[in-house]
């Protein structure tokens, strides 16, 4: 099995509405190692781990510096899981991915494609990660869950890239296909609806349950190789609530990641 490394991404430069996810990683540390949850997911697996090392935070100066630091952390042959940080932080992740894994499936969940070839002139805002990573080649197959702000636009891009989205309008988790490649998982807190995840930026009604999404994650028969958790701003947070979510997803992420 190989061995798992945390890395927080200290970024929210390319947010387009309000900042704050940057301040985002430490928060979520804090939920996860405070007295009111362990440290297993829900097979009673325990993080608390040798095969599992925190690296800590890294303030990032350049965008691009991103993928500098995740490949020194994957050439120690190393599975890594990110906590950021926006959006924009999975593109130069899935940049890093590339070499090691030419051939990527990714299980994408958020209330938004990110599909935008650009956003307000910015082609790495938080809103086109994965344009970026499709035009490149740098996933086999996107899968897109809980999405429920499709535009024409962002339609249009999916049918360009053949991404396959399931949207909350009709959503059934049962039609989720079986993964291939080896799988990186993007998790945005905002595919939550706001009731369980309010410390997100956006504010998207009608999303995902948190059952729902650990009953996603759980029920993947594949080697998972990779995960971020994106997207959590303290600064909206409700008594907490969002850190201990993404803390609970951690482990859960953490879980599976450890399973092959």
């Amino acid at each position: 099995m190989k061995n798992i490394i945390i890395q927080g991404i200290n970024w929210d430069a390319k947010s387009s509405f309000q900042k704050g996810p940057a301040k985002a990683p430490d928060l979520i540390r804090k939920a996860l190692y405070s007295d009111s949850m362990n440290l297993c997911n829900e097979y009673g697996i325990s993080i608390d781990t040798d095969t599992i090392a925190d690296k800590g935070d890294f303030i990032i100066k350049d965008y691009f510096d991103i993928i500098t630091t995740t490949k020194k952390h994957l050439s120690t042959d190393s599975k890594v899981l990110t906590l950021g940080g926006d959006h924009s932080i999975t593109f130069p992740i899935i940049k890093a991915y590339h070499d090691q894994y030419p051939k990527l499936d990714i299980l994408h969940i958020d209330a938004h494609a990110d599909l935008y070839h650009d956003y307000e002139g910015d082609p790495y805002s938080h809103a086109c990660p994965f344009a970026r990573i499709m035009e490149n080649g740098f996933a086999v197959k996107l899968v897109q869950v809980g999405i429920r702000t499709l535009n024409p636009h962002q339609a249009a891009q999916a049918k360009k890239y053949k991404v396959e989205i399931h949207e909350m309008r009709n959503l059934n988790l049962d039609n989720i296909p079986k993964f291939e490649n080896p799988l990186y998982i993007s998790l945005d807190m905002d595919g939550f609806d706001p009731a369980f995840a309010p410390g997100v930026s956006h504010h998207e009604p009608g999303g995902l349950s948190s059952r729902q999404v650990i009953n996603l994650i759980q029920s993947i028969d594949t080697v998972v190789v990779g995960a971020d958790i994106v997207e959590y701003n303290p600064d909206r947070d409700f008594q907490d609530m969002t850190a201990y979510l993404a803390a609970k997803m951690m482990k859960e992420l953490l879980g599976k990641m450890m399973e092959r």
